[in-house]
């Protein structure tokens, strides 16, 4: 019995082929963007301007990763999706350490991180907003478990993936 090219170049990491390695960095990066909703939505965290920056590479890895799985038969495409989506992680990863950075008072925040209210349709209205909106600050962090922050968790998460991805480069 013989194994095909994908697997064959793998050795005894059969189960990690180039399309599931795809497929799980997609997935994951499908969880961590979850994850993020969760505490925007459900723990009611508001994101600060670094926050939504760290979504990005995310959105454009779970992106990738399903054009790579429909669109991806050939080894070398997939070689060329996994370079793309060790791009996007190590992207994130590096925004990731900037924002923990950032938190830890190790970086300088960008000028312009706190939170934006929708427009105020009068003078009281505006006045309200004034007295309600609580601005988010991207040098603090709002949760933190185990000592790390959101952007901390989210650059480990990162660079974790980073590897998986680069560790699925086909070796010729």
């Amino acid at each position: 019995m013989t194994a095909s090219p994908a697997i064959a170049s793998h050795g005894p990491n059969r189960l990690l082929t180039p399309p599931r390695l795809i497929a799980l960095i997609g997935l994951a990066s499908l969880a961590l963007i979850g994850g993020a909703w969760f505490f925007e939505l459900v723990i009611h965290l508001r994101p600060c301007k670094l926050c939504l920056e760290q979504r990005v590479p995310h959105y454009a890895a779970i992106g990738l990763a399903l054009a790579g799985l429909v669109l991806a038969r050939s080894p070398l495409l997939q070689w060329l999706v996994l370079l793309g989506l060790a791009g996007l992680m190590a992207w994130s990863t590096g925004l990731g350490i900037y924002h923990a950075g950032v938190e830890w008072g190790w970086f300088v925040g960008p000028n312009d991180c706190g939170g934006a209210g929708s427009a105020a349709a009068g003078m009281q209205d505006f006045m309200k907003q004034l007295q309600t909106t609580r601005i988010v600050a991207c040098s603090e962090a709002a949760w933190r478990f185990l000592g790390l922050s959101l952007a901390g968790w989210n650059a480990l998460a990162s660079a974790g993936l980073f590897l998986l991805a680069i560790f699925g480069l086909p070796r010729r």
